[in-house]
Formats: structure tokens, sequence, C-alpha cells
């Protein structure tokens, strides 16, 4: 009988394997043939402290330590431009964020291409910084098999039952016995509830497209910052010697291996051109990734409230990476029945219990 059976191998289970290898016995499930293949695989991966709902920051301020440690963040900074006709959205998101203001010069010496007739503000945090993904997933794997957890690919779910010591879970080569059910499925997890007679509590996953394009004339774009628009309308950030953008689209979709759609990708990019002096000629690359949202866009971490014996790891929209550390943590306190490192306020606003 295994202790803990997470169904998942994302950022949300792979951490959650960590912490419970810590306390009984640990395998993870996961459908693709390796870990991180989904949302997790195609973050935009940056560490920004004040990215998120309430409880979402509280998670992020708890995991800095970790990623410190782990030495898997590197220099980035992010900055928010706004322009005349988008002043309110601009207000809220400098004052949540907690950026501090930039001329339009010191701007555009981090961010030459910052076109000077339009943009007429900006936001800066030098504190933001990327995010190893890749490292940091094999950094959780690593305790996990260190610990004795057991990791398998290639290993979707197609049947749940539950018995009276437990759960059986099934693939299509083996059936497991376990006492706990983590669920960290990532844009599946509503299906996965469903399969195990949960009621689902509502979660949207969303499209989101990325389009890598050249950088401008050859110029080196390294120490560029990550780059939002007011309201999030697009964002752009430095890859490998070329750009990333983003057109920042949430379109619901079913949970499935999503791809990016020309249209959305060419809205996006026309945003992007009427902030920046360059033109955007071609792609390199083109892809999409499901950021999977609760209804109040919070993450959902705990016992579910009708059947303890079944977890949620879900939620994590686009925080995921930078809040796993904390989070994880979070889920292995909770069902160890620890008192939680992060405030009371944030354990309820993440608790499965407010959807009762």
């Amino acid at each position: 009988m295994i202790d803990f059976l997470i169904i998942g191998g994302g950022i949300a289970g792979i951490s959650a394997a960590a912490r419970l290898s810590e306390l009984g016995s640990v395998t993870v499930l996961e459908s693709e043939s390796a870990l991180a293949y989904h949302a997790s695989g195609r973050s935009a991966a940056l560490f920004e402290r004040n990215y998120g709902k309430p409880a979402t920051i509280a998670l992020n301020a708890a995991s800095y330590d970790f990623h410190k440690d782990a030495d898997v963040l590197s220099p980035r900074g992010l900055m928010l431009l706004g322009s005349a006709n988008d002043q309110a959205a601009f207000d809220a998101d400098f004052a949540q964020m907690g950026l501090n203001r930039l001329t339009i010069d010191e701007a555009a010496a981090h961010f030459p291409i910052l076109d000077r007739d339009v943009v007429t503000q900006v936001g800066y945090d030098d504190r933001a910084q990327d995010i190893d993904t890749d490292k940091l997933v094999q950094t959780f794997a690593r305790t996990a098999r260190a610990n004795g957890a057991n990791i398998v690919t290639k290993a979707a779910v197609t049947a749940i039952t539950r018995h009276n010591n437990g759960w059986a879970v099934t693939t299509a080569s083996e059936t497991y016995d376990t006492t706990a059910i983590i669920n960290a499925a990532g844009g599946w997890v509503d299906e996965i509830a469903v399969m195990a007679g949960i009621t689902q509590l509502g979660f949207t996953p969303l499209r989101r497209s990325m389009a890598r394009i050249p950088a401008p004339d050859g110029t080196d774009v390294s120490r560029w910052p990550m780059v939002f628009a007011a309201g999030e309308t697009w964002y752009s950030k430095p890859d490998a010697g070329a750009l990333i953008v983003s057109p920042a689209d949430e379109d619901l979709v079913t949970p499935h291996d999503v791809y990016a759609d020309d249209m959305v990708l060419a809205e996006g990019l026309a945003r992007f051109e009427e902030n920046v002096t360059m033109s955007v000629t071609r792609l390199l690359a083109s892809w999409a990734g499901m950021r999977t949202f609760a209804p109040d866009r919070t993450l959902v971490l705990g016992p579910d409230a009708r059947d303890p014996s079944f977890v949620w790891c879900a939620g994590q929209g686009g925080y995921g990476m930078q809040s796993s550390p904390a989070a994880s943590q979070l889920l292995a306190d909770t069902i160890a029945g620890r008192t939680p490192e992060i405030p009371a306020e944030a354990v309820a606003a993440l608790s499965p219990a407010r959807f009762s």
C-alpha cells in the first residue's frame, strides 16, 4: 500500500513528491514520457514576488530562500509599460506589484527598442529573476528519488476506485493501491476528481501562446528585462539570443497538448509592435501551454472538504514555478498536521474548504 499516490508530474506533482517522500512512500504517475511536459515545461519562468493574488504572493515570499539555496535564480528585472490610453490599468499593476518608477530615458537604457512616442510611463522591479525551470524540476525529482519515491512516466490514469482502505488507481499496465491520492494533474484535475467520484471544483484550463522572434539586428538582448504591457495585454522576454513574445491570451480550452493560434499570435505581436521601434518580420518558433485556474484564480492546496484522502494540489495558473517550494511545503505541513510557515489567512485562502 502506497502512502501517497501523486497524479501528475509537473512542477506541482514533483515538488509535492519531494516533500511528501519525507512522510511516507510516494509514487508519481505522469501520463507523458517526461516530467514537466505541459504547462511546467512552457513557463515564462520568472520569479516576481508580487505577482498573483495575496495568498499566491505569500507563497512566493516563502519560496524565495529555497530558490536561492537551490541556485535556480539569475538576474532579469521586470518592466511595466504604460501609455496615455491605459492609465487605470498601469496604476493598478504598478501598485499591486510594488514597482519603482523610471523615466523614459532610464527605461530605454534597459529596453532600447522602447517607443518613446507611445510609452509615457514605466514601472520597474530589479528584484525579478529568471528561474531555471529544468534545474528546479530536477532538484525536486532528485530529493523525491533519494527518499525512495517511485516516478513512473507514460502512466496515464484510466480508472480510480474507492475501497475500504483507500484507493485503487489504474493505468494501462498496472493498478496501484494507495491511502491517499494527491491530485496534481494540471489542466486535468477536475477530470481526475470526477474519475474518483469527487465533486469537481470548476477549474478552467486557459491557453497561453508564445512566439519566438529574432532579436533586432543581431542585438545582444541577454540583459534586457521581462517587459509587460499594462493590463498584461502582451509580454516579452529574452530567450537564448532571441525574444519570446506572448499575447497573454487566456482562451478556454479542453485539456490537451495545446498549440498556438496564428491569429491570436498575430494580434499579440501587433500590440507588441505598437510599443516598440522594431518590426516583427518572421517567427523562429511558436508554441502554447495551459494555465489552469480555480474560479477565484488562487491555488487549491489541501484535502478535499468531503474526503480528506483525496488531496488537491491544483490551480497553479501562471504561478506554479515560483510558488512551488512553499506550496508543496504547505501541502506536506497540512497532511502532517504541522503549523504552516505562511500566515493563517493565506492558508485559509488556499484551502479547498473555501468551496464547500
